[in-house]
Parts: C-alpha cells; structure tokens; sequence
C-alpha cells in the first residue's frame, strides 16, 4: 500500500499525538509516492543545466521526472540558486484585501475536520479587510541548504539547522528549502546578505507574503482550487522536502513558486488578531505563553492541504511535524 491510499481521519488533538498518527498514517512502512528513480534517471542522465530547468519547471513533466532533474541540478550546480543576486519578484503594493470573510470561517473548518482541523484556528484568518502595502519585492523560490550553509560557513552563526544529520549539510539536497531554522537565524541570514550586497533583504510582512500568495483575487491556493500536483503537501504522499521550483503548476498570480507546501515559511510579524477579529488564545498561544510568536505561512509536505491555504494563519508548534523554512523579501 501507498501512503495516498492509507490516510485515516485525525479525531484527536494533532499536536499530542505521534507523528504518524498526526499524519493519519499507521506506524509500519508506506511506499511512498516516488520510492525510487532509477527509471527515469537513466533518460536525462548527461542533461546540462538548462536542460535540467526546463524539466524542473515544465509542467508537463512528470514529477519524477522534475525530481530526477532537481536532483542532478543540485548536485551539479544549480544556477536559479543565485545566493547573492537572489531571484526576486517586483509587487506594485498599493490597498490590498487580505484574510478570510467572517461567514466563511465555519466553512472551512467543516471542510477540514477529519484532518483535525478546529474553528478557532481557521477564526484567525477573519475578517477579511484593507491593507496598505508599499512596493516590494518577495523571493521566487525559498532559501535553499546550500545558501545557508555559506551563511554558516561565513559569519560562524551559531545554529545549525537541526534538519541536517549531525550538523552536515548534505550536497544531494543542496536545491531544497533550508528548514528547522528559528526566526532569529532567519532575520540574521536576511540581514547578512543586505550587509554583503548593500540591499535591503528582511522576512516579508505576513501581508505582503499573503498578497503575493493570493494575489489580487484572494485565491485559497496561489493557483486557484486545491490540485495534488501543484504543491508538495502531505496529500502528494512524497514525505519528504523537494528541490524548489519543483511544483510548477503551484506558481503563484506573481510568479512565486512552493507557496504553498514543500515548508512552512516564516513572516516578520507577531501574532495579532486583524482589525474587527478576535484574539485567538489557541495551542500555539499556550505554547508561546513566555514570548509572542512569529506567523508563518504556506504548508508543509508533513501537512495537510489545510495549513497550505493562502490565508492560514500558524506558528512555531516547535514538533518535526512543523519544518518551518523562510523565503527573502526586499525593500524598493
């Protein structure tokens, strides 16, 4: 059995549960999705680099296609992974809606209850309402290892992604999203690459993450209606990180690629209830009593489609279940 074939309903609290269990999965081994790529590995095997792109994001190629291209990229050198000169998108800014109207936080929640989904943390999204965004500009792809580990290897900052076995960084995953990094690492990598390249990198604003997630229309998913080929979520029974950009179908109205799915993504901003909404003292607020948190937005490939919608509203469960990573913002 596959692991697409084998998800049970979540009746309990996710977040005291074990893994598996939280996944709606059993304890014993699951094929899962892709399991080998020796088949298609032998057919692009001798593919130069941009060879390798156009298949990564064609979205006519099959995803193990798109993996086996992600994977030779990266061991050969990927050339999107810019670590200086990082790809970015230009956002025109300007008054945005964000957030979820009110009379459909139930909903939602209905629509995702057997995942173990609650009202009260879909009721973070509400209200719908106007923001003001000055121009900026938001990464295309997430930040990847191997642009942490020159961080790393640069400045001796002392946290180690506790993703990577024993403190290595492993070069077969070296165009995958860094994660398992706490927000202040986050910050001190956005604000070394300003110092290195006098430009203005930070973490993006939690509304400027969910406009160019959403775009102008307020899409649910950066694509439109849910699609288990357009985003690395626990529903593509992968389990495990992809190369970035590996999803092209799940690009944004922008341009953004892995927006939803493969990691989680932290934003600047605390948490705080939107203008009209009500604060939610839910399990993260618990879990953060000491100190607020950071939101973060996007889904994950151990969750569910549910925490991958545009306007989810989360945070740092401090669980495996939670790989959290970070995409770069600039000012203009």
């Amino acid at each position: 059995m596959k692991i697409k074939e084998a998800f049970s309903a979540i009746a309990e609290e996710i977040n005291a549960m074990p893994t598996r269990a939280a996944m709606g999965l059993p304890e014993q081994y699951l094929a899962p999705e892709v399991e080998q790529l020796t088949h298609v590995g032998a057919e692009i095997y001798g593919a130069s680099p941009s060879e390798l792109i156009s298949i990564i994001e064609t979205c006519e190629a099959s995803l193990e296609m798109r993996l086996a291209a992600g994977l030779f990229l990266g061991l050969l050198g990927d050339p999107r992974i810019r670590g200086a000169d990082p790809e970015m998108i230009d956002i025109a800014g300007g008054e945005v809606r964000i957030g979820l109207p009110l009379k459909l936080v139930s909903v939602v929640a209905d629509r995702y209850k057997e995942r173990g989904v609650k009202q009260e943390w879909i009721a973070k999204e509400a209200p719908r309402h106007v923001v003001r965004l000055d121009p900026y500009r938001i990464g295309k792809y997430l930040v990847t290892n191997i642009e942490f580990a020159t961080f790393l290897r640069e400045t001796g900052y002392p946290e180690v992604p506790t993703s990577w076995a024993f403190g290595r960084f492993n070069p077969a995953l070296s165009n995958h999203p860094v994660y398992s990094v706490s927000d202040t690492a986050a910050m001190a990598y956005a604000e070394w690459l300003s110092r290195t390249t006098r430009r203005s990198f930070r973490l993006p604003r939690e509304s400027e993450w969910e406009y160019a997630a959403a775009g102008p229309d307020g899409r649910a998913f950066p694509w439109g209606e849910f699609a288990e080929d357009c985003a690395n979520t626990l529903e593509s029974g992968l389990l495990m990180t992809t190369p970035v950009g590996c999803f092209p179908k799940g690009s944004s109205f922008f341009g953004g690629l892995d927006m939803a799915g493969n990691v989680e993504e932290w934003t600047s901003d605390f948490y705080a209830a939107y203008p009209g909404g009500t604060t939610i003292g839910d399990d993260l607020a618990t879990l953060a009593a000491a100190r607020n948190y950071r939101v973060c937005r996007g889904g994950a490939f151990t969750r569910f489609q549910d925490l991958a919608r545009c306007q989810r509203r989360h945070g740092p469960v401090g669980l495996p279940l939670y790989p959290i990573s970070f995409r770069l913002a600039e000012d203009i």
